[in-house]
């Protein structure tokens, strides 16, 4: 185990003896950053994805990849593509609208992505939500599992409410300021224990006593 998985778990544990308890049920830290491709590259997969589940929009993430040559979709590429082409692999107008814009800031380098590693979490925010579609629940999921960054909560996580609910015993679904107040004890190690908290429902984890 990495050095820093095991001061993000002896931290967790410490801080809260309920995130310990959904800690030790889940079992071993599993998170790796995906490093394949670009970040022009899981963006786009971020847009592919939203609102649908992952069979579905696997299926047309890979119809999508498909009308490039070497199933590489390069933002010039993106923005020349007929919209038939694009609504023929899957995708809603509305989603080809937020691709070709993320294509379109991509291509005059109005939107530079190449230094993304090296900003702050908030400045990558305050970066990438200027593409439309790109709202700050989709950036998050960015710092995560593409960067890797260790302390991101995403409030806004219907998943991450639903599973709080659930392993704190509370009566109502938390609102994303409570998520914030519930979270605040596993900083600098908030990423970690949203990945326990998502894998907690998959687990049907979360019922305590």
């Amino acid at each position: 185990m990495p050095t820093n998985t095991r001061a993000a778990l002896a931290h967790l544990r410490r801080a809260d003896p309920v995130m310990a308890g959904v800690i030790a049920r889940v079992g071993p830290y599993r998170l790796t950053p995906s490093r394949a491709g670009t970040h022009y590259d899981a963006l786009v997969r971020s847009i592919v994805f939203q609102q649908l589940s992952g069979k579905a929009a696997g299926t047309i993430h890979r119809r999508f990849l498909e009308l490039y040559p070497g199933k590489r979709a390069k933002a010039e590429l993106v923005l020349a593509s007929a919209e038939e082409a694009l609504r023929g692999a899957g995708l809603s107008r509305q989603k080809i609208g937020y691709l070709r814009d993320l294509s379109a800031r991509v291509a005059d380098r109005s939107l530079p992505l190449a230094h993304l590693g090296r900003l702050p979490d908030d400045a990558i925010i305050e970066h990438l939500v200027q593409v439309k579609g790109i709202g700050r629940w989709t950036v998050q999921m960015f710092l995560m599992f593409r960067l890797g960054r260790p302390d991101v909560l995403p409030e806004l996580d219907l998943g991450i409410q639903n599973a709080i609910q659930r392993a704190y015993g509370l009566k109502k679904r938390p609102t994303p300021k409570d998520v914030l107040r519930i979270g605040a004890p596993w900083r600098p190690y908030a990423s970690v224990a949203s990945w326990y908290l998502w894998r907690s429902l998959e687990n049907g984890d979360g019922q305590l006593g």
